[in-house]
């Protein structure tokens, strides 16, 4: 071994922040298990570190004690006096151990120490760093595309995008620039990554909080989100302030703060709506566009019978479902929507 491998280690803590203890440490336990290995040693040994010379030496540990029971890790307190008066019981006695053809494997098992606590120092920055971006949104580029998995590079880290976590509406190229959500920084036998959704409701989330400043300072708050990736979400907000529209103040001029949203969303429809603690009020809400007539809350079913009318019960039933089925995801209440017309004729039969 030669002084290249100190030299080397001082320029690993200087750039990488890897302390050259950690390393030394790692590489004194690999090169004990190797020394082990390869020549079957039971004593007690130690490494030697040699910072002028770059040597790396083995040495055998003996315990002195009166009597010795083991040969291996004890010796006499007689003899080691012979090798020098000062040692007394319990003292520890170094012998050189170094084999003739250990330096090739001292080398070799460096080289992996070093590289293996590298990669690990690696891992551990890239969880630190992006621990904080869990839960937010970040800008990622496609890479490229693989089959139907859309990689990534998100701040010289790569990611994969993955069917389940993209929407319909995108239509990927290579080198355009998406927002998404990181769901997860995960820490796997693979390394390190990032689990990003682009149809999760958090990125409606916190698109919304970067264009609406009230959002932060605590004046509006986002009370519940019910998305359907690609076609339609609706938002429920409150606002702190009574002088204060938390839906207009979300819309904001011109509707240019939503607008903003929804561009970043590939042209997604959003309803952003008040939310209220009165279920008949909430409900009533989350079914706009619709107008409602009437609402019956049953508490104990956790129900809200809704009356609309006749020319807007397609409306509040939305295509396919799909307005009373995001109002009730909304709100938590399950929503059963009649028009008009029926509900005056179940009333009148009920009063026969």
């Amino acid at each position: 071994m030669s002084s290249e491998l100190f030299e080397s280690l001082a320029m690993i803590e200087e750039e990488k922040g890897i302390s050259r203890d950690v390393i030394l440490d790692a590489l004194e336990s690999a090169l004990i298990s190797a020394y082990r290995k390869h020549f079957g040693a039971v004593q007690e040994v130690g490494v030697v570190f040699d910072e002028e010379t770059g040597a790396i030496r083995i040495v055998a540990r003996k315990t002195v004690v009166e009597e010795v029971e083991n040969h291996e890790t004890e010796i006499s307190l007689d003899e080691a006096q012979r090798i020098d008066g000062k040692y007394g019981i319990g003292d520890i006695v170094e012998f050189e151990a170094t084999p003739k053809t250990f330096g090739r494997i001292a080398a070799q098992t460096a080289r992996q120490v070093v590289f293996q606590r590298m990669h690990e120092a690696e891992r551990e920055r890239m969880v630190s760093e992006y621990s904080d971006r869990q839960n937010d949104i970040a800008s990622a580029k496609v890479r490229r595309i693989e089959r139907r998995n859309v990689m990534l590079e998100i701040e010289n880290t790569e990611s994969v995008l993955m069917p389940n976590e993209q929407v319909r509406q995108d239509n990927y190229q290579v080198g355009e620039r998406y927002k998404v959500y990181v769901v997860e920084v995960a820490d796997s036998a693979k390394g390190v990554h990032l689990v990003v959704s682009r149809s999760h409701p958090g990125l409606v989330r916190r698109l919304l909080e970067l264009e609406v400043p009230e959002i932060e300072e605590g004046i509006i708050e986002i009370k519940s989100i019910s998305r359907e990736a690609g076609s339609r979400s609706k938002i429920a907000v409150h606002s702190n302030k009574e002088n204060v529209d938390p839906v207009g103040t979300c819309i904001g001029p011109k509707g240019m703060r939503v607008q903003e949203v929804i561009r970043e969303l590939r042209g997604e429809k959003i309803d952003i709506i008040e939310y209220s603690e009165n279920p008949a009020v909430y409900v009533s809400n989350a079914l706009s566009p619709a107008e409602v007539l009437s609402i019956e809350v049953d508490e104990d079913h956790h129900i809200c019978k809704v009356v609309v009318p006749d020319d807007q019960l397609s409306l509040a039933i939305g295509r396919e479902g799909q307005n009373v089925r995001l109002a009730a995801r909304l709100t938590g209440w399950k929503i059963d929507l009649t028009s008009a017309q029926k509900a005056a004729q179940a009333a009148e039969e009920e009063e026969a």
